[in-house]
């Protein structure tokens, strides 16, 4: 049995973990289960999620069972970690409709012809049947809230007042691991770094409650070479639904980043060999370029599928490559043509304010002419619109 431990070291996916020596034996001697889990605060994943639901394929395809746990429970609480405020609550209506949705975007990925097959858990269907005074008992009395205080997950939280409701996050993911040990054998959590207090308090749990050998792993986050988090676009969250945000604008979204994390996200977000992606990336200067058309290129049909990759490369070229007729489009209506409403109509600008801050600035082009008029008036038979270097598209007017 192939050992995926060393795989993800050679990819660069292993961040954080406890007895490394210990789990790649295990990795290599016996087919295990392991989960990660999936809060429905929207009723899409976006570009960080898919981070982790790689991570679950991967152990699909290396022969080991995955769960995916979407947090119905923890959803109402809200994870705490790196935040300065309290996360917006919604109703349970609305929680529902986001589980069903993420479900079916979490499903798409996985093998079904496999006797390995995905299992999808809602922790609230274990959660909610415990009583609060059972709740602590079982996790209460071996968990240390010195310990939670100083793990670095609730920092920006206390310095603006944190909850009681939130400080029961982490002990309530940490009964999910123990839950899922006892009930389906889960011996690992998969995460980002940025769960990594979270995954090891139920593995400390398990340990000792149950005294068994659990694990935890976490993989880097997908960052900017800045160190901020990837996966916002200007227009927010790089979401995986495509009525979210377009198979154009997704493709988009990873053909313009940084060059020097091209590797870094096709070790972390594709199933491409290793070997290849080297190969893929041993390039230097405008031959980058290629690199990231093809990584664009394979995330795309990942997620959209193959159709639409194809699609959002011919737009793609088209786009940069003058070719009108191949471009991207979009429609404006015959009422919104002034430039200002146009800019906010097709979302290339946030607000009003912030279209005439691209137009002052000299960063739109109508027809490959800069506009510098804040009352110009787009054409009536259609046009190229052109927002920077980047954002190219045909407008139909109707």
């Amino acid at each position: 049995m192939e050992n995926i431990f060393n795989e993800m070291k050679e990819r660069g996916l292993v961040y954080q973990t406890i007895y490394e020596e210990d789990l790649q034996e295990l990795l290599g001697k016996e087919r295990v289960v392991c989960y990660g889990g999936f809060d429905p605060t929207a009723d899409s994943l976006h570009v960080g999620n898919l981070a982790l639901i790689m991570q679950l394929v991967r152990m699909q395809k290396a022969g080991h069972t995955p769960i995916a746990v979407i947090g119905g429970a923890t959803g109402k609480i809200g994870d705490p970690s790196g935040r300065n405020d309290m996360r917006p609550m919604i109703t349970q209506e609305q929680r529902d409709h986001n589980i069903q949705k993420i479900k079916a975007q979490i499903e798409s990925f996985f093998d079904k012809n496999l006797p390995n097959k995905l299992v999808i858990l809602n922790n609230d269907d274990w959660i909610s049947k415990l009583s609060y005074v059972e709740f602590l008992n079982t996790v209460g009395l071996n968990m240390s809230v010195n310990k939670m205080l100083s793990s670095g997950c609730f920092e920006q939280r206390m310095e603006n007042g944190l909850s009681f409701l939130e400080f029961n996050y982490m002990p309530m993911q940490a009964y999910d691991f123990y839950y899922l040990y006892k009930n389906y054998n889960c011996k690992i959590q998969l995460g980002g770094s940025d769960q990594w207090a979270n995954i090891l308090a139920g593995a400390e749990l398990i340990r000792r409650k149950e005294n068994a050998p659990v694990y935890c792993l976490t993989s880097p986050l997908l960052t900017k070479a800045d160190g901020t988090k990837m996966g916002k676009s200007a227009g927010g969250a790089v979401w995986l639904d495509r009525e979210k945000f377009s198979d154009y604008d997704f493709f988009q979204y990873f053909r313009d980043i940084e060059d020097s994390k091209v590797k870094e996200v096709f070790c972390i977000l594709t199933l491409l060999p290793l070997q290849e992606i080297n190969e893929i990336c041993n390039v230097s200067g405008k031959d980058i370029n290629k690199a990231k058309e093809r990584l664009a290129y394979e995330i795309t049909k990942l997620v959209r599928g193959e159709e639409s990759a194809n699609e959002a490369l011919r737009q793609a070229r088209g786009a940069f490559g003058g070719d009108v007729t191949e471009m991207p489009t979009m429609e404006c209506d015959k009422s919104n043509l002034n430039i200002i409403d146009c800019l906010v109509a097709l979302k290339f600008a946030s607000s009003r304010g912030d279209a005439k801050k691209l137009v002052l600035g000299g960063g739109i082009k109508v027809d490959d002419k800069t506009v510098s008029e804040l009352d110009f008036v787009c054409p009536e038979n259609g046009f190229v619109l052109k927002k920077g270097k980047k954002n190219i598209v045909k407008v139909n007017v109707k």
